[in-house]
């Protein structure tokens, strides 16, 4: 199939999988203070509080502010956004941009991938698991939340799709989940013992052993490298421009899951880079 035709496809596949993205994002983390709340109750053995039925499939898409529900064809990636002009149909209360931007994102990822790896079985693996990441990275930026409902199964594809396309990898992959963990774990306990704060949560050192079973131990350092550079750009920047005060917590996991779309779509040529310059600098 030639490209004028598979990059559309994959464009319109990605915006398709970036709206359902958008359901995850905002509704997984209330349906996990849920539960926490339920649980919670039932520690404290509290009579269990009414809830109406909150999942992924129910209520329908509405509107937050009128309560009115989302027609089908407003419904429609980016242009359903578009065609409203960002705002409610019923009620004209604007809708978050991040709607959109999530579909275009996806999209794009998933462009991406097709042009850099091909169209096949294991790029529809590579976009699953890019678009994980868009979801987390979302999420933690919006709660300080990367859920283990996301984390943990995006851990155990990275080695399944070692074991199944590259099994040559696999003790690679398992090394580097290990490695993963451990280094974000020991520089948040490093941190805590010299400052008595804690700089990360536990979400972070998951994310990290994801990455690591997908890319293996040997792309754990450009990982770190990537995610540690460009978040502290981005924290001194925002603290400058004053959108962010300096004692504010800041979420890690939207900067790993930078790292690890470029470690996904350009690791081998980039590492192999890298690997040069260390080689001619000693």
């Amino acid at each position: 199939m030639s490209p004028s035709i598979i990059w559309p496809l994959a464009f319109v596949f990605g915006a398709v999988l970036g709206s359902f993205l958008n359901v995850v994002i905002v509704r997984l983390p209330v349906m996990l203070m849920q539960r926490w709340r339920a649980e919670a109750r039932a520690a404290l053995e509290l009579e269990a509080e009414p809830q109406p039925r909150y999942n992924l499939a129910t209520p329908r898409s509405h509107c937050p502010a009128c309560g009115n529900f989302i027609a089908w064809h407003d419904n429609v990636p980016l242009v359903g956004w578009l065609k409203r002009r960002g705002r409610c149909a019923a009620c004209g209360t604007p809708i978050s941009v991040q709607y959109p931007l999530v579909e275009l994102v996806s999209a794009l990822l998933a462009v991406a991938v097709i042009a850099l790896h091909g169209a096949g079985w294991q790029s529809l693996w590579l976009i699953g698991a890019c678009l994980t990441l868009l979801a987390l990275a979302v999420i933690d930026w919006r709660t300080q939340l990367l859920p283990d409902a996301l984390t943990l199964p995006l851990l155990w594809a990275g080695l399944l799709y070692q074991w199944l396309f590259e099994p040559l990898m696999l003790e690679s992959a398992v090394l580097g989940a290990i490695a993963g963990y451990v280094s974000l774990w020991t520089v948040y306990w490093l941190f805590k013992l010299t400052t008595g704060k804690e700089g990360m949560g536990y979400g972070d050192f998951k994310l990290m052993a994801a990455l690591g079973a997908w890319l293996g131990w040997q792309n754990l350092p450009l990982l770190l490298l990537l995610s540690a550079g460009v978040g502290a750009i981005v924290g001194i920047v925002l603290v400058a421009l004053r959108r962010h005060a300096r004692d504010q917590p800041m979420p890690f996991g939207p900067y790993i899951a930078l790292a690890g779309w470029v470690a996904l779509l350009v690791g081998k040529p980039l590492m192999a880079s890298y690997q040069a310059l260390l080689l001619g600098g000693w």
